[in-house]
Formats: structure tokens, C-alpha cells, sequence
């Protein structure tokens, strides 16, 4: 279990959100930790409407990063706007899940983190281009968000907190929060979407394993989160700049 330095609230509740949170409060190796009210994850803002719109602008966020395909964002629509709240779509082209069956026989970590790989080499460019707007202290506080806000953002929040400092354990654990998002969004499925009931399995699931395979084979093929993302673009600058904006101390 991991150390949090806080008694903050992590998960947020919005009545059409499921997978709202603060990634803040976690311990680093060098003994700092990562600043509460920076970053946040998501699942589809789209779905906010009424006091869900006065309670997120009441966190005071400056910039949304959204991940999702163009697709996606015609079919739903994109997060209110607001002269306050900056908009970035940013796309990490990578192939759609749909042409790749889920094998059970591998295991539903095993899928979700050869997905995650694929999405660091297919989609390099719009993460480094997510993680260098999450840098810039100008955006902050700033929430990242995909669909279901667990595979895309999870791998964004897992490159950022990987390179401030966080344990791979404390990565995963963050990450694994997802499970209960899921539970819930399934539960509003039924009730008010139930012809969309047939959700394949590694859409749901965010088990830890799959992180944590995630974040060693990162590490084998690039030494570290830091590395992947220098090489695949990142100026190291803007690595100094995310430790500022985002670690206490």
C-alpha cells in the first residue's frame, strides 16, 4: 500500500463521472511527493452537466487534455466550454482494440499491457505532447482524460508519475482504482444504456499486474519512463519543469 502524505480526497464524485481523481499525495524515492490539486484523471467530461459542471470548476482547472480519438469526440461531444478552461485534444494514434481480440488464454493483464505497449510505440508523439502540457506550470491544474479513463490515461499518469519518482507499486495501485470506476460505470450502463451492455472484458478491467508488466517492460526496452520519453521527443527541460510543477519541496 502506498504512503500517501495527505488526508486529501482522491476519488472526486460527479453524478455521470466514474472515474474522477486527484493523482497527488503519492511518496517519491527521493522523499518528496507528487502535489495534490495538479493533475487529475478522468473518464468522459463530456457527461458533465448541471452542479457537476459548478463542482468541477470549483477545483479551479485551467486545462483539460483530451485523449480520445476523433471519433469519439464527434459521436460524444468534447467538455463544456468556457472562456476559464483551456482545451487540448490530443490523439495518440495507436491501432483501435476492435481489430485485436481479447485471447483469454493469455490473461486480461497480459492483453492490457501489450496494449500499453503498443500505445508507447504507436502514439509516442501525442504522449510526450501530453505529458509536456502537464509540465507547464501555466496549464495546471490540469485533467487528463480518455473514455473510460483508465487505458490512454492511465498510461499518461503512469509516464508522469513514473518520472517524478513514484514506485512502480504505488503506479499500479493508482492505476488499479480504475476497477471500481469500472464497477460503477457498468452499473450506470444498465440503467440507462442497457443495448450497450456487451462491453468486451479489457475495457473493464484494470487489474495491477497489468500495469506493473507495463512499467517493467518500459524499463527493459528504454531504462526508464525518462528515457522513453527523451527519445521519443521530450526535451529534457520540460522533464526538470514537470518535477517543479508537480513535486512539493
Amino acid at each position: 500500500m502506498s504512503r500517501v502524505t495527505s488526508e486529501m480526497v482522491r476519488s472526486l464524485t460527479f453524478s455521470n463521472l466514474f472515474n474522477f481523481r486527484d493523482v497527488g499525495g503519492y511518496p517519491t524515492a527521493d522523499g518528496r511527493a507528487v502535489r495534490w490539486r495538479r493533475l487529475f484523471r478522468a473518464d468522459s467530461l463530456h457527461r458533465l452537466t448541471g452542479t457537476g459542471r459548478q463542482d468541477f470548476a470549483a477545483l479551479g482547472v485551467r486545462t483539460v487534455v483530451d485523449l480520445r480519438r476523433p471519433k469519439e469526440i464527434s459521436r460524444h461531444g468534447r467538455v463544456f466550454e468556457d472562456p476559464g478552461l483551456g482545451y487540448r485534444h490530443i490523439h495518440p494514434e495507436h491501432q483501435d482494440w476492435d481489430e485485436i481480440p481479447y485471447d483469454a488464454r493469455l490473461g486480461m493483464a497480459r492483453y492490457l499491457a501489450d496494449r500499453y505497449r503498443d500505445l508507447t510505440e504507436q502514439g509516442a508523439a501525442g504522449l510526450v505532447n501530453a505529458i509536456s502540457v502537464i509540465a507547464d506550470p501555466a496549464t495546471a491544474p490540469v485533467v487528463v482524460h480518455c473514455a473510460a479513463g483508465k487505458d490512454r490515461t492511465g498510461v499518461v499518469c503512469a509516464l508522469a508519475l513514473s518520472v517524478l519518482g513514484v514506485s512502480d507499486e504505488d503506479i499500479a495501485e493508482d492505476y488499479a482504482l480504475s476497477t471500481l470506476a469500472s464497477e460503477r460505470f457498468a452499473d450506470w450502463l444498465r440503467a440507462n444504456l442497457p443495448h450497450k451492455l456487451d462491453v468486451p472484458p479489457p475495457w473493464l478491467a484494470a487489474p495491477a499486474e497489468a500495469m506493473l508488466l507495463f512499467l517493467a517492460e518500459l524499463r527493459e526496452r528504454h531504462g526508464s519512463a525518462e528515457g522513453y520519453l527523451t527519445r521519443a521527443g521530450l526535451p529534457p527541460a520540460r522533464i526538470d519543469a514537470l518535477r517543479e510543477n508537480l513535486l512539493t519541496g
